[in-house]
């Protein structure tokens, strides 16, 4: 065979024998291995609360919990994509009704709950017991026990987030069912709010830091007491007030693999450009503002979603007379973790 130079001369035959043996060169037509920045399929996505409340509303009317650990929820997909919401992270939206079980499981994804609307729904995650209110934050670490049980009296709805897209990619998905529909809550149900709940004195004897955040719920009291104070500090050039939750053991974010954040825009706000390595999704918790995301203009409401891929501008700005509030998830820990995290602003 003669010897190959350069590209255009590879030919389907000698790429044939190459394949029969699992090798191969690369060739005309294949992706480039690096690139001058970082290349990302995921597009920037805005959902609106009024494509998106009909749907939520009547989800019960075409899905039902089952046994299995099957919930009822809405996926937002990134037609970018071909799984999830982000390249680490799927985003979903769970309606449960009152009286209704979503029986206990564990699996290798990290998850988290930031309820939408609703009360009385109480969450168990490995024996520890927490009611869910509108605007509580509830955590699920990897391979803890969780269950939710309404003792409500209307339909609640919150976010799921899971890093199934990141698990799958590294094929380390494992899933099992409790022994049984769901888990008896320890004497005392609350332990670790009752340790670390108040974020400035300990109860109880001092714990190592721990990459697993011993932490299970930020109420929403405490949110918008810490976005309180933050007003009284300057502004993000970014994000203008912003906090985010925090492991208490060492000061790390609340999620191995993910960021949880509050964030309010003041009226006349317009923030720096910045783009950034790693994926963003946003939930607008009140008030209206404006997003630019490369090319696109998102308009943004109450209820709305919004996405925001890797190494791709964005800027806020809140041209209106009332506040914004935002609550954000993003995968900036798996970066920072792996030291690949880098930002620029513009």
């Amino acid at each position: 065979m003669s010897s190959v130079g350069h590209d255009d001369s590879l030919d389907a035959t000698y790429l044939a024998e190459l394949a029969a043996v699992n090798v191969r060169v690369q060739a005309p037509g294949d992706p480039p291995l690096f690139t001058a920045t970082p290349s990302s399929p995921m597009r920037p996505v805005h959902w609106r609360w009024t494509d998106l409340e009909k749907i939520v509303s009547e989800l019960d009317q075409h899905l039902n919990l089952s046994a299995d650990g099957a919930r009822r929820t809405l996926k937002l997909t990134n037609p970018g994509l071909e799984f999830g919401t982000t390249p680490t992270f799927w985003m979903s939206i769970q309606y449960i009704r009152p009286g209704e079980v979503a029986t206990a499981h564990r699996h290798t994804p990290t998850a988290f709950r930031f309820v939408m609307q609703g009360h009385g729904c109480f969450t168990t995650v490995d024996g520890e017991s927490y009611e869910m209110n509108e605007g509580d934050l509830v955590l699920t670490p990897s391979l803890t026990w969780h269950d939710h049980v309404h003792h409500g009296d209307a339909p609640m709805v919150w976010i799921d987030v899971l890093d199934i897209s990141l698990v799958r990619s590294l094929h380390a998905t494992f899933f099992e069912l409790y022994k049984e529909e769901v888990q008896e809550p320890q004497p005392i149900p609350d332990t670790s709010f009752r340790m670390f709940g108040t974020g400035l004195l300990r109860a109880g004897p001092a714990l190592p830091p721990s990459a697993v955040n011993p932490l299970l719920t930020y109420p929403r009291s405490d949110s918008i007491r810490a976005l309180d104070y933050a007003r009284g500090l300057p502004a993000d050039p970014v994000d203008d007030v912003i906090v985010e939750h925090i492991n208490p053991t060492n000061g790390s974010s609340a999620l191995t693999t993910l960021s949880t954040k509050r964030q309010l825009l003041r009226p006349g706000f317009r923030g720096t450009t910045r783009r950034n390595l790693g994926s963003k999704v946003y939930w607008v918790v009140d008030g209206s503002g404006v997003t630019h995301v490369g090319d696109h203009r998102f308009e943004w409401s109450k209820g709305d979603f919004f996405a925001i891929p890797p190494w791709t501008d964005h800027c806020h700005e809140n041209p209106y007379s009332a506040e914004a509030s935002l609550f954000r998830v993003d995968d900036s820990p798996v970066y920072e973790k792996l030291g690949l995290y880098r930002e620029e602003t513009s």
